[in-house]
């Protein structure tokens, strides 16, 4: 089934990990292991390239730049990612991964989709079933995490011109436009209220993974275009201020808004600890995410609001994911998953690419 998801962080592996994601994930391990890196958790573990995406019929993807700005003496809780000590830098820095997606597209390896005509022309292509996946570009929207690299509302429009089509004004730690994970209490800052309201202008989705509970309802209370949660489990089934409360999910509904599963283990189970568990040390699978679907489900009442949005990338690999997951190409699987969890045929078409489609033909149009 053609397949969406919404948060890969694909750059960030190129440019910040040195991965050569035109490769298959098992020669990029075995060269990692070769050459005997350690400086992420993941080395050698890796799950997502350009290959397996195709392999998994994921077609579309939601594409990441992240580039985060720190200020002196606030160190950021970001896993290795650099924190540069100037929005110039930052915004530079971001370009160099710019740069990347658009050599991809010279190569032929993906494509990128910032309208409608340019979505219908991608999807119909990869329902072209004459032509083998392997010969299809994967189709990219671009999105920034964490709203740092904007150095001020010019840049916001550089960036749209350039393609972006999406923003989460946070990511961890403190940030210019809004406080992130970890730095519950704090909100979005004044520039940051500014910066909704010309991504409102330009019709540019608020992605509000990882904004603080306080960032999340004054964003809400301010931005009024489409919503969605690119990569986001539930609080009520993993507790913990990374994941979203029934409040927060109802909110997105409301909104027209779709949650987007993410399949980071720490995320799916309450008792797993980083570099202290394995994934099948407490028995957790890619139906572990399908509990989340179930409850947001629930919530809404129907199947519209759920997708995939799988964070695969995002500096973890199979240390770190459901342990019956080789690479993201194993996607295809959720199809059995879903079906015998009662699932229908037109619930799991909406889960894999209806809903995100429902939304960005709605917001392009």
């Amino acid at each position: 089934m053609f397949t969406i998801d919404a948060h890969l962080d694909l750059a960030t592996n190129a440019i910040a990990l040195n991965r050569d994601l035109t490769k298959p994930v098992l020669e990029i391990r075995a060269k990692e292991r070769q050459l005997g890196w350690k400086d992420t958790q993941d080395r050698g573990n890796g799950t997502v390239a350009l290959p397996e995406l195709r392999k998994g019929n994921v077609g579309l993807v939601v594409a990441t730049i992240i580039s985060r700005f720190s200020a002196a003496g606030n160190p950021l809780p970001t896993l290795n990612l650099p924190g540069w000590h100037s929005p110039e830098q930052a915004y530079a820095y971001g370009q160099a991964q710019l740069a990347w997606y658009r050599i991809m597209e010279d190569m032929g390896e993906m494509v990128q989709v910032c309208d409608l005509p340019a979505l219908e022309k991608h999807l119909a292509l990869w329902q072209d079933e004459s032509i083998a996946n392997d010969k299809k570009p994967v189709g990219y929207i671009l999105s920034l995490e964490g709203a740092d690299s904007i150095i001020d509302l010019r840049y916001l429009e550089k960036y749209y011109s350039q393609g972006l089509r999406a923003i989460g004004p946070a990511h961890f730690g403190p940030g210019r436009y809004a406080a992130g994970t970890h730095s519950d209490g704090s909100g979005l800052t004044a520039i940051g209220k500014n910066l909704l309201r010309e991504m409102d202008r330009l019709r540019i989705i608020l992605d509000t993974t990882h904004l603080t509970d306080k960032g999340f309802f004054e964003a809400m209370n301010i931005f009024s275009g489409s919503v969605w949660a690119s990569h986001q489990n539930c609080r009520t089934l993993v507790p913990g201020e990374r994941q979203f409360s029934d409040k927060q999910l109802k909110c997105i509904i409301e909104r027209g808004g779709i949650i987007g599963g993410a399949l980071d283990t720490w995320m799916l189970d309450a008792n797993f600890e980083m570099s202290k568990h394995l994934p099948e040390d407490l028995d957790i699978k890619m139906e572990k995410l399908v509990d989340h679907f179930d409850h947001i489900c629930q919530l809404a009442g129907n199947c519209l609001h759920v997708g995939f949005g799988t964070d695969l990338d995002g500096l973890f690999g199979t240390e770190q994911t459901p342990y019956d997951m080789n690479t993201i190409a194993d996607m295809v699987l959720f199809e059995d998953i879903l079906k015998r969890r009662g699932y229908s045929k037109e619930d799991i078409q909406n889960i894999y690419h209806g809903n995100w489609l429902r939304l960005i033909t709605k917001t392009w149009s």
